[in-house]
């Protein structure tokens, strides 16, 4: 009757939960992780920071959970995608700093690429609907290109959650859904693709063997046990990408089930046998940490930190010299009515996906009134991401039947208020459950009851989605906000066609 420890991290902080057998939570700690940005299209983070994060979340954990480390039985993690961390051969971290997913630094080398190969036979093969830079691949090929004395050092390239897996176990390896972010993968094939590979010259040599998400790597490392005062007998289980641990957490893992998910960025997620692409719309699919499913995705990455931004820069700032709090956050957005007083959001403050515009589009604020107050700024921008997320939602509606009842996870599933708003933008139910924010780190926890064999299956999940809320749509603003839709489509395009003037205009000024 072992306990699992599952690991979940996140762009902005890493959180170690600790699941007793039948798969509840009943312990987590959070620690944040910090992104920089030394230019523009640069998001990097610290390896060296991931790692002490788990250390210390873990530790925290164990604290607070007197006498749990004994029954301890696996750990397993959740962990954002498309990450390049190159080790040397010793397995020594070259980089004290490496590029995060939103990473969109690689354009130069995604566009010599695609003079060699088909864009289209590419997307199709991979399932790769990010604008191309984000991709590991691409960026493998920065690297090399614009740091050659650290390429020709590397040994193997791997990504975060295998960084941290190496750091746990020794063992360096991949799994399927994480594979599947390289850029270089063969979604149906479920093996890297030699041709693409070659054409960006490089060899699998350089890339993680990939095994099953369940898969135990080995036991913990003696000295990481000893550290954290865990038994030497943990088992260290491959675990997988974000994206499809959610999916597992949020019960999408049979067909045609689908969540949302709020966060940094957001998505919309659809569980299938066979993955949903598209060439206009360009869904990005992912292989299921569930053996023989794909998760399909439609998304909005500014969301979170879209929110972050409006208030830390806009809101009123507390005595603690913080912005405002959440609760508060959300609270001063209820006083503004729907529509925000004719206010709309584009939330593509850090680049949008391949049908927002790409990595060079910028949001703003379109319609401002000198009537125009906090409350209105704070709705809109909510109401944005929501509207951002309707266009999205769209696009997989046209591809496949989705479902009329929605399970939202993640930080916007804690307001009432955001959950309002998302059932009536996306004319669905919105169901919160107790599992809420906990997600994707329950479906790292299944893959390590799955792997060393404390579950059979992942049926046990279900039973964690108490219905706590359910949010019907509110049918008086159909026509209000029909309108808001069309009118932010039109703003989004209008984002889209003035991005590479802005561009050349950041360009220019350094």
């Amino acid at each position: 009757m072992a306990s699992v420890i599952a690991c979940d991290l996140g762009t902005g902080s890493t959180k170690a939960a600790l699941f007793n057998p039948d798969g509840r939570c009943v312990a987590q700690r959070v620690v944040p992780c910090r992104t920089e940005h030394p230019m523009v299209g640069y998001h990097e983070q610290r390896p060296e920071a991931w790692w002490n994060s788990v250390l210390t979340s873990i530790a925290a954990l164990l604290a607070e959970a007197k006498g749990a480390a004994s029954d301890v039985g696996a750990i397993a993690v959740s962990g954002h995608s498309l990450g390049c961390v190159p080790l040397g051969p010793s397995g020594e971290l070259l980089q004290d700093t490496v590029p995060i997913w939103s990473d969109s630094r690689a354009v130069d080398e995604a566009e010599w690429f695609f003079q060699h190969v088909d864009p289209d036979h590419w997307y199709r093969t991979t399932g790769n609907g990010f604008p191309a830079p984000l991709y590991t691949l691409f960026k493998m090929m920065w690297l090399r290109r614009h740091h050659p004395d650290i390429f020709e050092r590397a040994s193997v390239i791997i990504g975060t959650k295998d960084f941290i897996n190496y750091r746990l176990s020794g063992v360096i390896a991949t799994d399927p859904s994480y594979a599947s972010g390289l850029g270089a993968y063969d979604l149906l094939a479920g093996d890297y693709h030699d041709g693409f590979l070659a054409a960006a010259g490089f060899d699998r040599a350089l890339l993680p063997p990939v095994q099953p998400s369940a898969s135990v790597l080995g036991a913990i490392r003696p000295d990481v046990a000893a550290q954290l005062g865990l038994p030497g007998t943990v088992q260290i289980v491959a675990g997988g990408v974000d994206n499809s641990c959610m999916a597992l957490g949020a019960k999408t893992y049979e067909e045609g089930n689908v969540y949302s998910a709020m966060g940094s960025s957001s998505w919309l997620t659809v569980a299938s046998a066979r993955p949903l692409l598209d060439l206009r719309a360009r869904p990005y699919a992912f292989a299921h940490v569930v053996p023989g499913m794909f998760v399909s995705a439609t998304s909005t990455f500014s969301s979170g930190t879209s929110l972050d931004w409006v208030c830390r820069t806009l809101m009123p700032v507390g005595n603690s010299g913080e912005g405002t709090s959440y609760d508060a956050t959300m609270a001063m957005a209820a006083l503004s009515p729907a529509g925000a007083n004719g206010l709309l959001f584009v939330p593509t403050l850090g680049g949008g996906t391949s049908l927002e515009g790409g990595p060079l589009v910028r949001g703003g604020f379109i319609g401002l009134d000198l009537k125009h107050d906090r409350p209105d700024i704070l709705r809109a921008t909510l109401e944005g991401i929501a509207l951002a997320l309707r266009v999205a939602l769209d696009e997989l509606r046209a591809m496949t039947a989705v479902k009329q009842e929605m399970v939202m996870v993640g930080g916007g599933a804690r307001s009432l208020v955001w959950r309002r708003i998302f059932a009536n933008i996306f004319d669905c139910t919105i169901l919160k459950t107790a599992v809420d924010r906990h997600a994707a780190a329950l479906g790292a926890a299944a893959l390590g009851f799955v792997g060393i064999g404390a579950w059979n299956d992942f049926a046990r999940i279900d039973a964690q989605h108490v219905v706590e809320d359910r949010v019907e749509p509110d049918g008086s603003y159909a026509a209000l906000l029909e309108l808001a839709l069309k009118a932010y489509r039109t703003a989004a395009e209008q984002q889209a066609a003035i991005a590479p003037q802005m561009a050349a205009l950041r360009s220019a000024i350094g």
